[in-house]
């Protein structure tokens, strides 16, 4: 995975998509996700640590609306925004 510091500051101002392999089903999924109190409807935490040297991440996922975790090692790419379409 790029910079997780990167990654913690982008989802903190906003949106970003994580693309990452379900453990279960190998199935790619793409996670629209955030860190940022407005985004969540104040869903996260005002003090949320999460240590950068952790195997995975707690995110409050925007499709679902609820929280929503992922293994870094599972993780094939991350970007600001919303999920990229297909072409």
């Amino acid at each position: 995975m790029k910079d997780i510091n990167i990654f913690f500051e982008e989802a903190k101002a906003g949106i970003v998509t994580v693309e990452f392999r379900k453990i279960d089903t190998d199935e790619l999924r793409k996670m629209p996700c955030t860190l940022n109190r407005e985004l969540s409807n104040n869903k996260v935490p005002e003090a949320l640590n999460q240590n950068v040297s952790n195997d995975h991440f707690a995110v409050w996922c925007l499709d679902k609306k609820a929280w929503r975790s992922f293994r870094v090692n599972t993780v094939e790419q991350w970007y600001e925004g919303m999920p990229k379409e297909e072409i």
